[in-house]
């Protein structure tokens, strides 16, 4: 904490110079910055406050001569609390890296395997609206394609919330679920692919170049909700980065403006997402590891039947009650990740 609370310092001191205004932008930056940094060290004094007020209860407890026994499920209670806070805050520790604290853009998309891919698709999503649920994060569907008979070809869902992003990054890869298909009238197993993509939103004011002659945009009949509205506008927005191949597209919005601002936030977001990818397959050629092109590896299995599993299989971090993870419970994956990423630094 040292560190950022000379940041703090720095900060507070170029708050008060009347200059700062002459440009808004960055001086809304430089305040944002600020109250992040004055909540983190906020949280920090009230958790050394409450580490210390348990210490002197206990020290209290132990001095009475049946050993505080009146006082245990008190205290169990309350170091159990700290405890939980402190995984919270050293979790928050990890997340260092730029667009961390960013909100995130989720996009999945069914694999082979038609009906039951697209159904996995659907459950993957409805697990992501539930952890952020737990979160308090907003949740917005920028965009989605329905399967023919059930779920989800693709969708792309905006979830906003501070270090969104940084948490949900863990999520990238292809995820497989092995299940009793409810589609196979012999009640065969089935095995499904789904792809996760998670991008940070970044700023407008990002240093991503976005020159407009790269771009070719296409506008079209939204095929989503939206009644008569839908069938009367060509409102959805399509754009084509052409120097990278990149397509996104956008048709939630009502009008064709706000589909086309939201589509740029998430090219924006791709691009980003591309040069870190970059990034860290360089970091894994430096490191002598293998980089699979493509979709990616198979990060995490989900099996229902016949015996139920979860198992990430880059940490080894697993549970025997996929339903809770499916409800949103991806905690202990996102701190299993987080941790193993700070082992591979630690060896570079």
């Amino acid at each position: 904490m040292p560190a950022k609370e000379v940041e703090l310092a720095e900060l507070t001191a170029r708050s008060s110079d009347p200059s700062l205004w002459d440009d808004p932008g960055a001086a809304q930056k430089l305040l944002r910055r600020a109250d992040e940094l004055r909540e983190e060290a906020a949280a920090w004094r009230s958790f050394e406050s409450r580490a210390q007020d348990l210490a002197e209860v206990a020290e209290l407890a132990a001095a009475e001569p049946d050993g505080g026994a009146d006082m245990a499920a008190d205290l169990h209670r309350d170091l159990a609390a700290l405890q939980a806070d402190w995984t919270a805050m050293e979790t928050r520790l990890m997340l260092s890296d730029p667009y961390d604290s960013r909100p995130a853009i989720v996009s999945v998309h069914a694999g082979a395997g038609g009906t039951e891919s697209q159904d996995w698709a659907e459950m993957l999503l409805r697990m992501y609206l539930r952890w952020a649920e737990r979160n308090r994060f907003r949740t917005e569907i920028l965009d989605q394609t329905e399967g023919e008979e059930a779920g989800l070809k693709s969708v792309t869902v905006a979830i906003d919330g501070r270090y969104a992003y940084g948490r949900l990054k863990s999520e990238r890869g292809v995820h497989r679920l092995v299940r009793i298909s409810p589609f196979d009238s012999q009640k065969r197993r089935h095995t499904s692919f789904a792809l996760v993509e998670v991008m940070p939103e970044v700023p407008e004011d990002a240093a991503v170049e976005i020159d407009e002659r790269d771009l070719r945009v296409d506008t079209y009949r939204s095929s989503g909700a939206g009644g008569q509205h839908v069938n009367k506008t060509d409102s959805a927005v399509r754009i084509t980065h052409l120097p990278t191949g990149i397509v996104v597209t956008c048709q939630n919005e009502r009008s064709q403006t706000q589909n086309r601002e939201r589509a740029m936030a998430v090219l924006r977001a791709k691009l980003v997402e591309l040069a870190e990818e970059k990034r860290e397959a360089e970091l894994a050629r430096l490191r002598g590891q293998h980089v699979e092109a493509g979709w990616g590896n198979q990060i995490r299995s989900y099996v229902l039947q016949p015996y139920t599993m979860v198992k990430d299989l880059r940490t080894g971090v697993e549970t025997s009650d996929p339903f809770g993870v499916l409800d949103g419970d991806l905690d202990p994956f996102i701190d299993g990740y987080l941790r193993s990423r700070i082992g591979q630094v630690a060896e570079t």
